[in-house]
């Protein structure tokens, strides 16, 4: 049996020591903010980003190269090894299917070579929460087969739940209307977002302020994470739009219900373009994406 690497896009929010702890390949989606490309080998630091996004910039996006991607895998055809890889949610960016393409060439000129692409359907550390299972399955000894074939099975057990702070962004990313955004704004409303079976970023309700959505998210996430879920084979994790202080809120009341280590991390460009300055996301296993 050949041995095989797992690699992912950079949209899933992985922490970098943990990335390179583990090689993880990562394949990146980028990011135009004030008619510069980041993405790849030039980053702006979170706070940058984030910052700039306040004075009034508003970045675009763009999913992964498929140069880049052919590039990735022929560099793994030529150790002789496969690759299980996993994508953020092709219901929200062409980069799942980019990265199909790109396996399906790389197959034919490499035979014998196995590359399979496991769409999430879902985002930034909810897509991870996928990689650092797979990572540990395969620790365990676990195939590449066994490893994909348990998360198409189980990948609707990974639950986001999401509070933006700004709706004008998700307007921008067609995510609400204007006039929802517009009066939304108006009167303080804070949509609950979850991503759902078909990886879409949907309404899940609303709350008025900040502070009353945070707690609804805590309580939606906790009230769907059974105590099988509650163990040291899942995680449990929070990121957030340089909202660093309410993140550790976050964190402190989850860990306190489940008794678990949460991990924080801040949500990367590509996905902060749309959610914004100041949006937080609880991510766990569930019962279901609700």
């Amino acid at each position: 049996m050949r041995d095989f690497v797992i690699t992912a896009d950079s949209n899933c929010d992985l922490l970098p020591e943990y990335i390179k702890e583990n090689k993880i390949g990562i394949i990146p989606h980028y990011y135009d903010m004030d008619g510069v490309t980041y993405g790849d080998e030039v980053n702006l630091t979170s706070k940058e980003f984030y910052d700039m996004m306040r004075a009034g910039k508003m970045p675009t996006t763009m999913a992964s190269n498929p140069a880049v991607i052919r590039d990735t895998f022929q560099k793994y055809a030529d150790q002789g090894l496969d690759v299980l890889h996993f994508s953020f949610s092709s219901a929200l960016s062409g980069g799942h299917s980019n990265v199909v393409c790109g396996a399906e060439e790389i197959c034919e000129e490499n035979p014998g070579m196995t590359i399979r692409v496991v769409d999430t359907l879902n985002v930034s550390l909810g897509e991870g929460m996928v990689i650092m299972k797979a990572v540990r399955m395969k620790q365990e000894g676990k195939s590449l087969q066994e490893i994909a074939d348990w998360v198409e099975e189980n990948k609707q057990h990974f639950c986001v739940y999401f509070v933006v702070d700004d709706l004008f962004h998700l307007h921008r990313g067609g995510r609400v209307s204007k006039t929802t955004a517009i009066v939304g704004s108006m009167i303080n409303v804070k949509p609950i977002l979850i991503v759902n079976n078909e990886g879409q970023l949907i309404n899940s309700g609303t709350v008025r302020g900040r502070k009353k959505a945070l707690s609804t998210i805590v309580n939606r996430a906790l009230e769907n994470m059974p105590e099988e879920y509650r163990t040291p084979d899942y995680d449990l994790c929070v990121v957030h739009g340089d909202a660093a202080e309410d993140a550790q809120v976050v964190a402190d009341m989850l860990a306190e219900a489940t008794g678990m280590k949460v991990i924080i991390n801040v949500v990367n460009p590509s996905i902060g373009a749309h959610s914004g300055p100041g949006a937080l996301g609880i991510l766990c296993m569930g019962k279901a994406r609700c």
